[in-house]
């Protein structure tokens, strides 16, 4: 079978998927090759189910949960589910909203995979997923703050590391601001852009010289 479907069969898909998923998912769009499905975060579990069991489908394997923030949403958060089915060679993608204080339920009990994946989420983006075995962070440090992904979180951070060696042990502080520099990102064999940065020796050759008259052509200097 060919990759990716043809628009006729994924259109078919998703129609066939949201008649079947009685009110679970509401609604569906082809994107990018592939049939993406939204529905109400209350019922992801009884969707993925119905997705995994149902034997016109067959998406058995979960091969990714991830997030994404859209802070001006009352909503902000999407919680994004990728599926796909071997028997079929078809994949989908599952999409619900939540807000940074409701649960969205865990589906380890539908995928045992998503158990890193709703956590990775969850320290990328603060989602809380109901019924999660074991929901802490995954990725940052012990004690961080906020969740890097946020589009609100600061580029910077808030602390620093760095190895002290009077205490001989890794220390965290307060990011200390710093003044923008200005990069030089020319070749270092054609020399600095006078202006920006100091001239490293040798690198005058580079600098055009000032010309002089025009010598008329064909005549000697």
């Amino acid at each position: 079978m060919s990759w990716p479907q043809p628009l006729p069969i994924l259109e078919a898909l998703g129609q066939q998927i949201v008649a079947n998923s009685a009110g679970a998912l509401s609604n569906y769009e082809v994107m990018y090759g592939e049939v993406t499905l939204t529905g109400p975060a209350t019922r992801i579990v009884e969707a993925l189910t119905n997705l995994r069991d149902n034997p016109d489908f067959r998406f058995s394997i979960l091969l990714d949960v991830c997030g994404a923030d859209y802070p001006e949403r009352e909503k902000r958060f999407d919680v994004v589910y990728h599926l796909l089915s071997m028997t079929k060679n078809l994949r989908v993608r599952v999409k619900v909203q939540t807000d940074e204080d409701t649960a969205v339920p865990s589906v380890t009990g539908v995928f045992p995979s998503a158990d890193w994946y709703e956590r990775e989420t969850f320290d990328m983006y603060g989602v809380f997923f109901e019924g999660h075995p074991d929901l802490r962070r995954i990725l940052t440090d012990y004690g961080f703050h906020g969740h890097p992904l946020r589009k609100d979180f600061p580029m910077t951070g808030y602390v620093e590391v760095r190895y002290d060696d009077e205490l001989k042990r890794v220390v965290y502080e307060p990011v200390k601001s710093v003044e923008w520099r200005n990069w030089d990102f020319l070749s270092p064999w054609e020399g600095a852009e006078p202006g920006y940065a100091p001239l490293i020796p040798g690198d005058e050759k580079s600098i055009p010289a000032a010309s002089g008259p025009s010598t008329p052509a064909g005549s000697k200097p």
